[in-house]
């Protein structure tokens, strides 16, 4: 690959390797491909972008050129790589932090794959992993100097242990609750101008220290004159241009991979992403939705929301009751060694709730990462961030439910005239693609309701691997061209849930507890949340 890219010109360049090679249960390092093949169209994207640093992106192709030449080489490109990094005016500035520490880590995995073959077998996998540690640092560090929409990337990442390198996921786990804070000055002066009183006469007490970091917003422990616990969430000043910057970022990122990608709608893809990080920045908005969805969740046995305090809750702070309790993953490990029965309870738990609010309540969470689920001291799961949330109509939530229903009673021409009417397109106009989509998701539960004695567990990773190398094949032959825009905020929030499920592998009835929902009435009397 280092060699295509030495060869290339903008107007000839290969593409990069084909997402299938990822999915071939045979290779061992399946993770490690497919980082290469990111960062690959990360650098591509940014010269796709740099109209004005041209000589950027020309240089950090020269440096993955002059990995043959040995690590001085390498060294001395990199230095003229940043070099002329700094001669970028401040906006692209930002791009080129980013790319600068892309193209380290291309370089050194490309290194490494050459040395390794050098290596006795026995050294193989800790070299490997000794540079599985170094990359995700570099990662870690310009994702928390960055801040803003690019920090949210590798919160996702953080959350996918299924699919990364261990290292990677255990180093960007502090994404989820512990970015660099901002000073309390900025915390102080973004209270008072929303309030317009002193930080002093609204709260009895109020900790400088912060007790979590996000991409948005930093979360404080305050108390009222009652002595009412509460946590008080204020958002990073001056995010609007920076989140604005990184929407335009990410668009001409993915404009410049969409060759390389799987056909599929990304318009609606890049649409939904820009607009769920900019609903973010408007905390009134999150406060409907937190009381809205706490209100729904009453009836899921075992999991609710934190009270809101609407009198301390403005544009750019939310004050909600504090609750005492853990993170979500740092419960399931203790459980999985200790007590799996109360593993197998949490997770089932935490399905259900998300099962609630997609066929029951009108609007959902859409972005389930451990940072924002806590355990309770009273064992309750907790939900918290509602930045990032999906309304979805009555109507697709009574699609969604048919498209199941007609799943485990194997009806795929309803299932195909279902997701028609809700907005799924193909380009050939037959549903071949889509119905392999449901058959991959759903055609395991199906067995499970119908046959219960024959469940035969979580599917192992080359199974799922497996699974995704024929599906990406089916969209290479007929792609999705164009999905409802509710639908790809469906997808991360079970691609999340997901990958925590396969990870811990419980004990659960998954069928039993989708067939109890499809044997109740969907409410359709539940009240929409105003945008």
């Amino acid at each position: 690959m280092a060699d295509k890219i030495a060869e290339h010109t903008p107007d000839t360049r290969e593409n990069w390797t084909s997402l299938t090679d990822f999915a071939d249960k045979r290779q061992q390092d399946s993770g490690l491909k497919a980082w290469l093949a990111v960062i690959n169209g990360c650098i591509k994207a940014i010269e796709s972008a740099a109209w004005q640093g041209r000589d950027l992106a020309d240089q950090a192709f020269r440096a993955c050129q002059a990995i043959g030449r040995g690590a001085n080489a390498v060294n001395e490109e990199m230095q003229q790589l940043a070099d002329e990094a700094r001669r970028w005016p401040a906006r692209l500035k930002r791009l080129s932090v980013t790319g600068w520490m892309l193209t380290k880590i291309l370089t050194s995995y490309r290194l490494w794959n050459t040395r390794s073959a050098f290596l006795p077998a026995s050294m193989r996998e800790k070299s490997l992993l000794a540079l599985h540690d170094r990359n995700a640092q570099r990662f870690l560090e310009t994702s928390q100097k960055q801040g803003g929409a690019f920090l949210k990337i590798g919160q996702l990442l953080s959350s996918r242990p299924d699919l990364l390198p261990q290292p990677w996921v255990d180093a960007l786990a502090i994404l989820q609750d512990q970015v660099s804070p901002i000073p309390f000055d900025d915390v102080r002066s973004v209270i008072e101008s929303d309030f317009g009183q002193p930080l002093e006469q609204l709260f009895a007490e109020f900790n400088p220290e912060p007790l979590a970091a996000a991409s948005i917003g930093q979360v404080h422990r305050a108390s009222l004159a009652d002595g009412t616990e509460v946590a008080v969430k204020v958002q990073r000043p001056g995010l609007d241009e920076l989140v604005e910057l990184d929407m335009a970022i990410l668009k001409v990122f993915v404009d410049s991979v969409k060759s390389a990608l799987p056909p599929m709608d990304t318009d609606t893809i890049v649409r939904e992403i820009q607009r769920t990080v900019r609903e973010e920045l408007d905390y009134e908005r999150e406060a409907r939705i937190l009381h809205s969805i706490g209100n729904q969740l009453t009836a899921v046995e075992g999991v609710t929301t934190p009270a809101l305090v609407p009198a301390l809750s403005t544009r750019h702070v939310l004050t909600t009751a504090f609750v005492h309790g853990r993170k979500l993953t740092v419960v399931l490990d203790e459980l999985v060694q200790n007590n799996p029965v109360a593993l197998n309870l949490v997770l089932h738990r935490l399905l259900d709730a998300w099962f609630s609010q997609v066929l029951h309540g009108g609007h959902f969470h859409a972005d389930p990462h451990p940072g924002n689920i806590m355990v309770s001291d009273q064992g309750e799961l907790v939900l918290l961030d509602f930045g990032c949330s999906q309304a979805i109509s009555r109507e697709a939530r009574h699609g969604y439910f048919r498209v199941l229903q007609a799943c485990v009673v194997n009806e795929p021409a309803v299932i195909a005239q279902t997701l028609n009417q809700l907005g799924f397109r193909t380009r050939s106009g037959q549903p071949d693609t889509l119905l392999a989509f449901v058959s991959a998701i759903l055609d395991q539960i199906r067995e499970a309701i119908i046959n219960p004695q024959q469940q035969e567990g979580w599917p192992s990773s080359e199974t799922v691997m497996q699974q995704l190398a024929d599906l990406l094949g089916q969209l290479e032959h007929d792609p999705v061209e164009s999905m409802p825009d509710d639908f790809i905020m469906l997808a991360r929030v079970f691609g999340t849930l997901g990958g925590l499920f396969l990870h811990y592998q419980p004990d659960i009835d998954i069928a039993g507890l989708m067939l109890g929902y499809l044997t109740k009435p969907i409410d359709g009397h539940q009240q929409q949340i105003a945008a």
